[in-house]
């Protein structure tokens, strides 16, 4: 299992920290990282997770407000700051980093989880989510670098 008995939130926030300020290397940094982001978001035992949380927000919205403000946005708080970091070190150029983001995030995720959403299952390859994150990271660049 991932991070081997810690969450997928905690490895994840660990890997968006850690992100490196280093030039000739960004690209790759956040590759490895939307790779990563991926992986983690898009197994089946996540999105099971998420489908029974958003299938059941109505009747608990207190589960589902507490699954999304522990795991998904503390992550996206840490990765804001990590942009504020590396906006700082002159590495991209961030106006709001909360939305630089959920820019990142979206360009990941959208395709691959809205499909296992409304198709009951992962519906990926390996090579379809590096894919996601070479293109993902390249938009992502060519708005914030």
């Amino acid at each position: 299992m991932l991070g081997q008995g810690r969450g997928a939130d905690e490895v994840l926030i660990d890997l968006v920290a850690a992100i490196p300020a280093d030039p000739d290397a960004l690209e790759d940094n956040l590759h490895r990282l939307a790779r990563q982001f991926l992986t983690a978001l898009t197994q089946p035992q996540v999105l099971q997770l998420r489908r029974l949380i958003i299938a059941n927000a109505d009747t608990f919205p207190d589960l589902g407000t507490a699954w999304y403000e522990q795991g998904f946005e503390r992550v996206l708080a840490t990765l804001a700051a990590t942009f504020q970091r590396l906006a700082d070190e002159g590495l991209l150029r961030v106006d709001e980093p909360l939305l630089a983001a959920a820019h990142f995030s979206g360009l990941l995720l959208w395709i691959p989880v809205n499909k296992a959403m409304f198709t009951g299952g992962p519906q990926h390859t390996e090579a379809d989510l590096d894919h996601y994150a070479t293109a993902g990271v390249r938009a992502f660049l060519a708005a914030y670098r």
